[in-house]
C-alpha cells in the first residue's frame, strides 16, 4: 500500500510553498506545532500554487457558491498538507488524523457547511486512505474570516516519531 508521500505523486498533486505573507505582516506562531506524537495545525486558508492565498473571498451562501466554497476547502487541505511535509519532512509519519476544525465564511441561514469541508475531507481520506485518514469534524459557520476567506481550517494529528 503506497504511502501518503506516494499517493500524492501518483495523484499528481504538487504542494504549496509557504504561504506569502503581505509586506510588514508577521505571524507570532509556527503553522504546525509538534508536541511528543502529537502535530497541532494552526488555522490554514487556501492557497495557488505559487503559495498567494486562493479566492474566491467572500461569504459562502451570497458571493461565494457552495461548490466554490468545496474546491477552497480541498486548497486549504493542499496547504495544510505542505505546512506538515515542511515540518515533518514526509507525510508518511502521520499515523492518524484525529480531529478538523473547519471555519465557513457563512451567510445568515446557511446550513451546508458539512458539505463544504467535504472538500477537506475527501481530500484527506484519497491520500491517507480509510484508516488513518479518518478524523472527528466539526464544520461550523462564522461572520467573518481573516482576509475575507471562505474557509479556514485547522487540525491535529498523531504522528510516528522521526
Amino acid at each position: 500500500m503506497p504511502g501518503a508521500d506516494e499517493k500524492l505523486a501518483a495523484l499528481g498533486i504538487v504542494l504549496p510553498p509557504p504561504l506569502k505573507l503581505p509586506p510588514g505582516m508577521v505571524l507570532p506562531f509556527p503553522w504546525v506545532n509538534v508536541r511528543g506524537e502529537r502535530a497541532y495545525i494552526s488555522g490554514h486558508g487556501p492557497q495557488e500554487p505559487d503559495g498567494s492565498l486562493a479566492g474566491p473571498f467572500g461569504v459562502v451562501g451570497e458571493s461565494v457558491s457552495l461548490e466554490e466554497a468545496r474546491v477552497s476547502a480541498r486548497k486549504v487541505g493542499l496547504s495544510m498538507l505542505g505546512s506538515l511535509k515542511r515540518e515533518l519532512g514526509s507525510l508518511d509519519r502521520i499515523t492518524g488524523w484525529c480531529r478538523v476544525h473547519g471555519m465557513i465564511n457563512a451567510a445568515p441561514g446557511f446550513t451546508q457547511t458539512p458539505a463544504v469541508m467535504n472538500g477537506f475531507s475527501d481530500l484527506i481520506l484519497e491520500v491517507f486512505g480509510p484508516e488513518v485518514g479518518r478524523h472527528a469534524r466539526t464544520a461550523i459557520g462564522v461572520a467573518s474570516l481573516p482576509f475575507n476567506l471562505a474557509v479556514e481550517i485547522e487540525a491535529e494529528v498523531m504522528i510516528g516519531l522521526a
